[in-house]
């Protein structure tokens, strides 16, 4: 099957960056680009012209959300209500899963749906572990396989594993309950998992492995876990740098800093992904040390990409110093929304604005690099130079943006303009290995009024568990006020 695109804008790739052809077109056969520019004068299956649109490679979302989101109820409590937000520790002893397998993979289906609606195409899924009776399994992990090739989304996949959660106890005290057997059990069922499905889907679904967050993993479950990474070839994700109780817990246990924990353990490296990575020596949080950017060139000179996720960190209060730092430093990028929407032309937005308000100049956050860090950037980090990029060989993955709506105005430099003045809204077309995944800005044969409202049932139950877990009991009112006070209807 042999179909071209032609819009006004099309973004291909000259093998060493991004290039925009006006009124251009892209022509792909079954799941791989053919051409890419204008001229082309073969035969054709099929012929779609978008108009006034950019065409450009699907996005790669290194932390994507695979979850329906606690963002919208957790982001604005106080330091003591945000307690009541961890388990107790009378729930460790009573731990039990919130959803049923049923419930999990609709939960899965509608995110990665979310994630094609906004024009990413290859994900690395996210998602809580606070509603779990853990972590995530092998067998939600085989389900969540099942419903990414339903929808058609391209996915690196692993079962997250913990050695240690975060409680409260009694007294409101804060600590780690740690649990290395579970920790262990996880990263065997993560590997079994990674073995069995790469390449699944007709290379759609890939495996990866994914440990927790740092504070919450042993030492040496991280170090076998690095060393299946190497044995198997995979990515390995882990959330590092990326709050100060972190910090403060590594410094009291270990005497390092996030960074220099896994450089001392051999972690970081070309395979290594790490989210957030904000809190490195040098940060205006941080404490003072002696060589401001000693984190900074362990994370070049490793390889190591960081995953930014602006959108995901402001919401929390924190912010990379800066995007444009880390870039000059020569350590790689690649974009993450990790929150909802999963939108990957907001989170560029965001990540521009927060980078020219730190480094306090216009032309710092350029949208160049985000688009390159949304594109080749996670392409690159997955060792996939098929993939974040338009050029003969290259996979068809493929996002379209209608530069038409009355609300993105006129068109100045397409890649500015979609940075600046479109949002997920605004994806028309998503193509994923060649196979049109998004049309008109919908799901072909999805109810969205049924998936919205049972999505919304989803996250009303999930907002009412934390009741369960909470060291006083406490109220869903209490414990998520309203942002004003509500007046029911008189009956």
């Amino acid at each position: 099957m042999r179909t071209r695109i032609t819009a006004r804008f099309v973004v291909g790739y000259d093998g060493t960056d991004h290039l925009v052809y006006e009124n251009g077109e892209v022509v792909y056969e079954d799941d791989q680009v053919i051409h890419v520019g204008h001229g082309y004068d073969g035969p054709l299956d099929a012929d779609r012209d978008e108009g006034l649109a950019l065409v450009g490679p699907g996005f790669v979302d290194l932390n994507a959300l695979g979850d329906i989101d606690h963002a919208i109820f957790d982001t604005y409590q106080d330091a003591e209500l945000a307690k009541g937000l961890r388990w107790s520790a009378d729930y460790l002893a009573r731990r039990h899963d919130v959803f049923t397998s049923d419930e999990e993979a609709f939960k899965r289906r509608y995110a990665f749906g979310q994630l094609l609606l906004n024009g990413i195409t290859t994900a690395l899924p996210i998602a809580s572990e606070i509603y779990k009776g853990w972590a995530e399994t092998y067998d939600e992990m085989a389900s969540a396989a099942e419903s990414a090739a339903e929808v058609g989304l391209r996915v690196y996949l692993g079962p997250s594993f913990r050695s240690a959660v975060p409680i409260i106890d009694t007294d409101g005290r804060g600590r780690l309950h740690h649990d290395p057997a579970l920790g262990e059990r996880g990263l065997d069922e993560a590997i079994r998992f990674a073995r069995d499905v790469d390449g699944h889907r007709a290379g759609l679904v890939r495996g990866m492995l994914a440990p927790s967050r740092i504070e919450t993993m042993d030492l040496a479950a991280l170090r076998r876990a690095r060393e299946a990474s190497d044995d198997l070839g995979c990515p390995i994700r882990l959330h590092a740098g990326q709050t100060l109780d972190e910090v403060d817990v590594l410094q009291h246990e270990h005497g390092l800093r996030p960074i220099e924990l896994l450089e001392s353990i051999g972690f970081l490296g070309p395979r290594t992904l790490i989210p957030h990575a904000w809190a490195v020596s040098g940060h205006s949080q941080m404490p003072a040390a002696a060589h401001l950017s000693s984190d900074l060139d362990v994370l070049r000179d490793s390889g190591t990409t960081v995953i930014f996720c602006p959108m995901a960190v402001a919401r929390y209060a924190v912010v990379l110093e800066s995007f444009d730092r880390y870039l000059s430093h020569g350590i790689r990028l690649g974009m993450g929304t990790d929150t909802a929407p999963p939108d990957m032309i907001r989170a560029m937005d965001t990540g521009m604005v927060l980078t020219k308000a730190i480094e306090r100049s216009k032309s710092a956050g350029s949208c160049r690099d985000l688009y390159r860090a949304a594109t080749v950037g996670g392409a690159d980090a997955l060792g996939r130079p098929d993939l974040g990029r338009l050029a003969p060989g290259t996979q068809a993955d493929i996002t379209v943006v209608d530069l038409t709506g009355t609300r993105v105005g006129p068109v100045d430099d397409p890649i500015r303009t979609l940075v600046l003045n479109c949002n997920g809204r605004d994806v028309k077309t998503v193509v994923v290995a060649g196979r049109t995944v998004v049309e008109d800005g919908a799901l072909p044969g999805v109810d969205p009024e049924r998936d919205r409202a049972r999505a919304q049932h989803y996250l009303d139950r999930y907002r009412a568990s934390y009741t369960d877990r909470d060291y006083l009991s406490r109220r869903e009112h209490d414990l998520f006020p309203p942002t004003f006070r509500t007046v029911a209807v008189p009956r």
